[in-house]
């Protein structure tokens, strides 16, 4: 099967016309596809009126046991259950689904990690937070080739009743290397700008082509920062493991062919 898996970013989730707009585009899409959502905004919010202070490092949040609960039920319940209802309105037939469902994705939690935190080397607990260890793309291939389309919570399980928080890209990523050991699989990273940009402030400075090493040279410099560094580093995982395709783009450009491209 030739199989597309598309992420779609926070803030697109959290704008119910762009949801929409996504939803109907996604819906176009020909062949097998998966979608994997964030919604970090969303649990930012929510997080706020429960009085629960967000903190984010390196584009990653930090999940402590309160915050757990605020992402399970918001990644889990209200963002994951929404796009399901509105995948149904258009006549996709989708099922919400966490990495605990089906045993799809399983991880560990976190060590402590060194990371430099403006400019300071420190070491870093990221709490409740899920590295993968198995994706079971044959599950999610057999839902594809019953028709039925798997919508993807930013949310593993460890094996020992316990969920964990996980990065939405990686669970994109994850999902992608999976299905690509026995099937062609293109992978879409969407959101709200046109793709990778130089300039932050210029919607119009899209890097049309990401090279590991040109990576490397952008991050060094400054050029790529914050949340998207996961997203590239994802992407270059995603092509290392067999995906044959990668690009990051525009939600409402996901059946077109603009954007940045990730290659090897």
């Amino acid at each position: 099967m030739n199989i597309t898996v598309v992420k779609v970013g926070g803030a697109i989730v959290e704008d119910e016309a762009q949801l929409r707009q996504l939803i109907r585009d996604f819906k176009n899409i020909e062949g097998p596809k998966i979608l994997v959502h964030g919604g970090g905004r969303r649990a930012t919010k929510v997080a706020a009126q429960l009085g629960i202070e967000s903190q984010m490092i390196g584009g990653r949040r930090v999940t402590d046991a309160a915050m757990l609960e605020v992402v399970t039920m918001v990644y889990g319940g209200l963002v994951n259950k929404h796009i399901v209802a509105l995948l149904q309105a258009e006549g996709v037939n989708a099922v919400g689904l966490t990495g605990a469902d089906m045993n799809i994705l399983r991880s560990h939690k976190r060590p402590l990690k060194k990371m430099n935190v403006e400019g300071e080397e420190r070491m870093i607990d990221f709490g409740f937070v899920g590295d993968v260890d198995y994706a079971d793309g044959n599950t999610l291939a057999m839902l594809l080739e019953q028709g039925i389309i798997p919508v993807v919570a930013p949310l593993t399980h460890d094996g020992k009743g316990n969920m964990l928080n996980t990065n939405a890209d990686t669970m994109a990523s994850e999902t992608a290397k999976a299905i690509a050991q026995e099937h062609d699989v293109t992978l879409i990273f969407s959101f709200e700008k046109r793709g990778v940009l130089s300039n932050p402030d210029d919607d119009n400075s899209v890097i049309p082509l990401i090279t590991p090493e040109l990576f490397e040279r952008y991050k060094a410099d400054g050029t790529i920062s914050g949340g998207m560094l996961p997203k590239i580093e994802n992407a270059i995982n995603a092509l290392n493991a067999g995906v044959k395709k990668v690009v990051i783009t525009l939600a409402s450009a996901i059946n077109g062919t603009d954007g940045t491209v990730i290659k090897l």
